[in-house]
């Protein structure tokens, strides 16, 4: 029984409403690696901004996660991407590191714009620690979680299903989630449909321009349909 839906671009894809715990169909999952009392004084600084901090209406455990790849979504490898952002001609993806030419495509603005959305923010990617050491600085976010990866060549699952598919359901247990990644296909889509209870959105991002304004608005009107009062 599939329980999501595809959305108009065709590279993101909906799971079940809120609240929908019906019967899921397919194999199991696998498992993988103070309040201030009012006084005549000045009340307290402000918390620093961040984008841990609390969203109305919504517990812990309900809060959306967003699951982000790196090579790609962010680092987009087309001829235009090192025209919009000042960086190099097109190459070949290269291996982490703070010599990586590819770093001067990242999008310094592209931070404050995934913190507006008001998600808990996960590295899904295999840059790992490096994520937080060497990409996070550049774009003006906070050291995150990372998900760390078994071993991809202990996985089974059904052809084309994508290696980090069955490791990010298993992370998100009953929360519900985005999935950001430019190699997204329709197995991943149909497991994570028969798999995962809570809303989901699988967003593929084209790797030649990376995070667009358009993929933005895919992922802010998914959560105000799917996440009531989220982004109120």
């Amino acid at each position: 029984m599939l329980l999501g839906r595809a959305d108009e671009s065709a590279d993101a894809v909906t799971g079940p409403p809120p609240g929908n715990h019906g019967a899921v169909t397919g194999g199991p999952a696998r498992t993988g690696p103070p309040r201030h009392p009012e006084t005549a004084q000045p009340p307290p600084a402000p918390p620093a901004p961040g984008y841990r901090g609390p969203v109305t209406g919504l517990s812990e455990r309900s809060r959306p996660l967003l699951f982000l790849d790196i090579d790609g979504p962010l680092i987009p490898f087309g001829p235009s991407a090192g025209r919009r952002h000042g960086g190099p001609p097109a190459a070949p993806p290269q291996p982490p590191g703070r010599g990586n030419p590819l770093l001067g495509r990242l999008d310094p603005t592209v931070g404050a714009r995934l913190t507006a959305l008001r998600c808990e923010l996960v590295w899904a990617s295999t840059w790992l620690d490096a994520a937080n050491e060497t990409v996070a600085p550049r774009i003006g976010l906070p050291s995150l979680p990372v998900v760390r990866w078994a071993d991809p060549r202990a996985d089974e699952g059904p052809r084309g299903l994508h290696w980090k598919t069955p490791h990010l359901v298993q992370w998100a247990g009953h929360r519900p989630f985005i999935w950001v990644d430019d190699e997204i296909g329709a197995m991943d889509r149909l497991w994570v449909a028969a798999q995962h209870h809570e809303p989901f959105l699988l967003h593929r991002v084209d790797p030649a321009e990376g995070l667009t304004d358009d993929d933005f608005a895919v992922l802010a009107d998914w959560l105000r349909a799917a996440v009531p009062h989220h982004l109120a």
